[in-house]
């Protein structure tokens, strides 16, 4: 029984794992664990695991939805190793390992030609969807991998057409450039995410550390694999199949538990389209349940932001327009089929995000057949919505903005994808 005379002077915790007491008997001062908190001590096995593969001060370092993530990126980790195993192998055969009439030269140059055009279809593809991995890092992170099933699809078939082999993993070596740039920045994007105490070099860190222990049971389970699947084509692509299966389940569960408090143009356009139906603001939660994370080819006016003023008015006329009714600093206009926005240089988030609920409210309200024909009076019909849509923001837009703040959005910085053009314009005086 503990000695009630001992006078308690401090309590000491790590984190929600552990705590500790001090308190002073006889002038000397003794530490004992705390049992009103958790028994598993740093010292424990569970305890070192969670330090190595764990970012620090976890689960309070990270955001509410990191263990349900990780786990099922780890499932898909170890799916996609045990694919890759059986891509390699096929691969290897068909550059000639095994066949004692295959060159050296051959095999390299054709290893050369597979690494070159990666090469450039990293860079092709950085330059022109860079911009896009950050505002749609769900989306972008599920092509990926989908699009490394595919290559490694490719691979497996690649040595049952010679004559076009070097064609095959070319080709393949071309998508999995794809998947490597697209995969690393929408995962440095998820990190981001994640930071809750800006420790993304930590999170990124034992995320490494637990996609090397996935390889590493990956590849003990590829040694008991390839020799079943050594020629046995049937198995291979049977075991592949299966392994492909489970590699898009996990990442689509991935994805769809990932709940992201930002604004992107999917989310903002949940939020807004709900609050208009019946004045109920949706929680993080709730919209990403209902973001979309495939691509579709949407029915709606597409929306282009960050433009040069001549995409948005072409005519002194039209410019006096895209001014009236508006005291913002942006303009916005319905052209060519695409609600165009262009943004002043002192526009703060606030007005970003508002620029977006106008674009929004206008893209889902007009008809994309009606907005591409050039007669005078669609025009009229375009900018009448466009006022429309000022005085629609007056009305709603500070409550809208108070109530997301209040479910728990960031409205501190948005992703919604704005290019770099900004403009300046004199306002006329009455």
């Amino acid at each position: 029984m503990e000695d009630d005379s001992r006078e308690l002077l401090a309590t000491e915790s790590y984190g929600s794992a552990e705590s500790w007491k001090y308190s002073a008997k006889d002038g000397q001062l003794q530490r004992s664990r705390d049992g009103s908190r958790g028994q598993s001590g740093r010292n424990s096995m569970v305890g070192f695991f969670k330090s190595v593969f764990l970012p620090q001060g976890y689960p309070e370092s990270v955001s509410e939805d990191y263990l349900q993530y990780q786990f099922w990126d780890t499932v898909q980790a170890f799916s996609s190793s045990l694919s890759g195993t059986l891509a390699t192998q096929a691969s290897l055969k068909g550059v000639g390992v095994g066949n004692q009439e295959a060159t050296v030269a051959a095999a390299t140059a054709t290893w050369l030609l597979r690494d070159g055009t990666g090469m450039l279809g990293r860079i092709l593809f950085a330059w022109q969807k860079g911009r896009k991995l950050d505002s749609e890092a769900k989306k972008w992170r599920l092509f990926a991998d989908v699009l490394n099933d595919i290559a490694m699809f490719m691979e497996i078939l690649a040595p049952y057409f010679p004559a076009f082999f070097t064609v095959i993993v070319c080709t393949a070596g071309l998508f999995k450039s794809i998947v490597g740039v697209a995969g690393g920045a929408t995962r440095a994007a998820l990190t981001v995410h994640q930071a809750r105490r800006d420790n993304m070099a930590d999170i990124s860190a034992k995320d490494g550390s637990q996609e090397t222990l996935v390889n590493l049971a990956g590849l003990l389970v590829s040694l008991i694999l390839i020799p079943l699947v050594t020629d046995n084509p049937v198995l291979t692509l049977s075991l592949f199949f299966l392994f492909t299966i489970l590699h898009l389940f996990a990442n689509y569960k991935a994805v769809r538990s990932v709940v992201m408090e930002t604004f992107n143009e999917a989310r903002l356009s949940i939020v807004l389209q709900q609050y208009l139906r019946d004045k109920r603001i949706l929680t993080p939660l709730e919209a990403n349940k209902r973001e979309p994370v495939f691509f579709e080819f949407r029915k709606v006016l597409p929306i282009k932001l960050g433009l040069r003023l001549q995409e948005v008015v072409q005519s002194q006329e039209e410019f006096e327009l895209a001014l009236q009714k508006n005291s913002k600093p942006y303009l916005l206009g319905v052209r060519n089929g695409c609600v165009c926005v262009c943004l002043g240089p002192a526009a703060s988030v606030h007005d970003e995000i508002r620029a977006m609920c106008q674009a929004v409210w206008i893209s889902s309200t007009m008809s994309p057949a009606a907005s591409t024909e050039p007669s005078a009076q669609q025009q009229q019909i375009s900018w009448a919505m466009v006022h429309e849509s000022h005085k629609l923001m007056d009305t709603i837009f500070n409550n809208f903005f108070k109530g997301v703040e209040a479910a728990g959005w960031d409205t501190k910085r948005a992703l919604l994808d704005w290019d770099e053009w900004r403009v300046e314009w004199k306002l006329k005086s009455n």
